[in-house]
């Protein structure tokens, strides 16, 4: 029987036994894998090779897992690629400061091969959905999203919104239920027109809910982490 090749995963991990039995789960499901133990060279590889999905070690020697993560995400040609930080240390501190920087997801060690898969194949088939879906009308009750047209609608009457408003709304409602992190938003809603900063995406969400009218409670604030979209 022919096994399909899947999406090619970068592992950034310093412990020898723990890499190679997350090479052999991940080849198992058919993944492409490449690995590497060091901070620098994972940064290397991420801008040659692209991969579709990075998972990430905290503790690196030379340069650490979250340096590598805010460099990842701060480069246009590397922001996009899913990472998932990999650490023991599992306090809801350590989540967040992860997340804050960039990172797509956070598994604590010790996990189990199967939970690792499952984290991996959902964060890949959101990226997936939403790149498929990037040309099509989000709509919700009376709120309509056009990114072809970069327009959007309330009750069938247009709203004016500035491109960064527009870039925050569409990041939010791509992935609904998803907890966005200030730095997240930044990093997807940057563009020529204006420079957003982390401190001023409240001031932005303040902005998109009022023109949002009774939509704008579509946008949740998350306490501690960021914003999402209700799902």
């Amino acid at each position: 029987m022919m096994r399909v090749i899947r999406e090619n995963i970068l592992v950034v991990e310093d412990e020898p036994d723990l890499q190679e039995l997350i090479r052999f789960n991940l080849d198992r499901e058919g993944y492409r894998v490449s690995c590497t133990a060091s901070g620098r060279e994972a940064l290397k590889l991420a801008r040659e090779n692209e991969p579709d999905l990075i998972l990430l070690d905290v503790i690196l020697p030379e340069m650490d897992g979250r340096e590598v993560c805010r460099i990842l995400k701060g480069d246009a040609k590397t922001r996009q690629i899913p990472i998932i930080m990999v650490t023991a240390m599992g306090e809801d501190t350590d989540i967040v400061a992860g997340l804050a920087i960039g990172a797509d997801d956070y598994l604590p060690k010790p996990f189990s091969p199967k939970v690792l898969v499952a984290r991996i194949r959902a964060l890949l088939r959101r990226r997936s959905a939403s790149q498929l879906s990037s040309e099509e009308p989000i709509k919700v009750e009376g709120l309509t999203i056009h990114p072809g047209r970069f327009e959007v609608l309330v009750d069938n009457s247009s709203v004016d919104l500035s491109a960064t408003e527009f870039r925050i709304l569409l990041t939010l409602a791509k992935s609904p239920g998803w907890v966005f992190t200030r730095y997240q938003i930044v990093n997807k809603a940057r563009g020529d027109d204006s420079i957003v900063t982390d401190r001023s995406v409240d001031v932005h969400m303040t902005h998109l809910r009022r023109k949002l009218g009774s939509y704008g409670k579509l946008i949740q604030t998350v306490r501690g982490v960021g914003y999402r979209f209700r799902a």
